[in-house]
């Protein structure tokens, strides 16, 4: 008897990369369940400033992540910028990392296949994926993003300090010793630079079905 296998699809890339949008359009697409990693991070971040931490602070945020409440994924502030700055921060620490690993292994094991989306999906929480995609974008145009997407939800941000921060999250993300951002060598390269969100995500499902393809 042929045993199925299920569908797994990691999407890595920086943040505002858009990597988040193509991840939920190939759930879609594909039927797959979807987690993106990096709300399980800025919740961990949140816990920690909530209880008047330091996000620098291993021990702190490693009980954060062990004990993670899951109702802090619905909370308005996980999206804000000084709460991606505490999740890159948390992140780095490797006790907050395995914290989560198993959480994030548990969901791209699902019978009815996953979709998940990080910064070390391809090459830590899911090296079995059937596809891989990495989704990077400039960091101009990234930024210009990721100040759009916080004034919709009413934070007010220039873009020099929306750019600063995307630089210095690149850098603590790339060099970090636990699971740096880097691209998996057997991911496909998806720049989104001079993309639109449908064809961004055209190219990601045609990208994905050629390497289901065997292509």
């Amino acid at each position: 008897m042929i045993q199925h296998v299920p569908l797994v699809i990691a999407v890595d890339g920086p943040a505002a990369s858009g990597k988040g949008t193509v991840a939920r359009a190939l759930a879609r697409h594909f039927g797959l369940g979807h987690l993106d990693t990096g709300k399980l991070y800025r919740a961990v971040g949140l816990a920690v400033r909530r209880g008047g931490g330091d996000p620098g602070d291993a021990a702190l945020a490693e009980a954060a992540a062990v004990d993670l409440d899951e109702a802090l994924l619905d909370e308005p502030d996980l999206m804000s910028a000084d709460n991606a700055q505490a999740a890159s921060i948390v992140s780095a620490h490797p006790a907050v990392r395995a914290a989560l690993l198993a959480r994030q292994r548990a969901f791209a094991v699902q019978a009815r296949g996953a979709v998940l989306d990080g910064r070390d999906i391809g090459t830590v929480i899911a090296p079995h994926a059937r596809a891989k995609l990495f989704v990077t974008a400039s960091p101009d145009v990234r930024a210009a993003r990721r100040a759009a997407e916080l004034a919709r939800a009413g934070h007010i941000l220039s873009h020099e300090t929306v750019l600063g921060d995307i630089l210095a999250r690149d850098a603590r993300d790339s060099g970090r010793h636990a699971a740096p951002l880097t691209m998996a060598g057997d991911a496909v390269l998806l720049d989104t630079t001079n993309l639109d969100i449908d064809t961004a995500v055209a190219q990601a499902i045609a990208l994905v079905e050629a390497r289901l393809r065997g292509g």
